[in-house]
């Protein structure tokens, strides 16, 4: 698995919800540098946005941040629209954007099971509703989902794997369904990934580690990585599938 400009993302328009930080900065650093144009979704302005945004534009890369709720209907519609508009076109979308929330099925607050419905899965679907009109044959969609659908290690995520759950779902739907219009759908399933939501330090992380066949946590560019392959022309056969990027963690 080889990817750069020369394998298909020179050119390529990319939007990926939920850019600003974590695996979704990592995804838009490294699709910009494989030479596509990205436009990124933000629900907060913060420093962190202003530098990935500066950092690519300092070095003649096209990088375009789009404040949006994920998990509004109409701020989806508009965001694709802005995406299309700055881009010229729209050929990828990455669907990234997520909420977690932990605590037990029998307390959990009906505020916070909302919205993890609200952004992890139908934000997604109402993505791919407003984009797919502009997405010709060749096109790509990567949902970014979580091991968690295969594998729960902790208590208090139900209703998060169950979110997961449903994109995976959504995935092989997808694929079935927009294949003959030559778009392929994918989903990529991260396991223990340090990110400042989920840091490689601590009680929590050396439980997980335990379960990891490579034994240690996986950094948001190994998941980018994965991302930009899907993104490319070398992943034209590859459709409804979940790639676990995980260490070994579902092994």
């Amino acid at each position: 698995m080889t990817t750069n400009s020369a394998s298909g993302l020179l050119h390529r328009r990319v939007l990926v919800t939920g850019g600003s930080r974590g695996i979704g900065a990592a995804i838009v650093r490294r699709l910009a540098h494989d030479g596509a144009a990205v436009a990124f979704t933000y629900t907060t302005d913060t420093p962190e946005v202003d530098e990935l945004v500066t950092d690519h534009r300092d070095r003649g890369m096209t990088v375009v941040p789009i404040r949006a709720d994920s998990g509004d209907p109409d701020a989806v519609a508009a965001a694709v629209r802005t995406a299309v508009d700055s881009l010229g076109g729209l050929d990828v979308l990455v669907n990234n954007a997520a909420v977690t929330h932990i605590a037990p099925v029998d307390s959990y607050p009906r505020d916070q099971f909302d919205r993890l419905v609200a952004v992890n899965v139908a934000g997604p679907f109402w993505y791919v509703q407003n984009a797919v009109p502009h997405l010709g044959a060749g096109s790509r969609i990567i949902n970014v989902g979580s091991i968690n659908a295969d594998r729960v290690q902790q208590d208090g995520l139900s209703a998060y794997a169950m979110t997961k759950g449903a994109i995976a779902a959504l995935t092989r739907a997808l694929a079935r369904e927009l294949g003959p219009r030559g778009i392929t759908v994918n989903n990529v399933q991260p396991g223990p990934v340090a990110t400042e939501m989920n840091p490689e330090i601590g009680a929590h992380a050396d439980k997980a580690r335990s379960f990891i066949a490579l034994g240690e946590y996986g950094q948001p560019a190994d998941v980018a990585a994965v991302v930009s392959f899907l993104c490319s022309s070398e992943s034209k056969y590859v459709t409804g599938a979940n790639w676990n990027v995980d260490g070994g963690f579902t092994a």
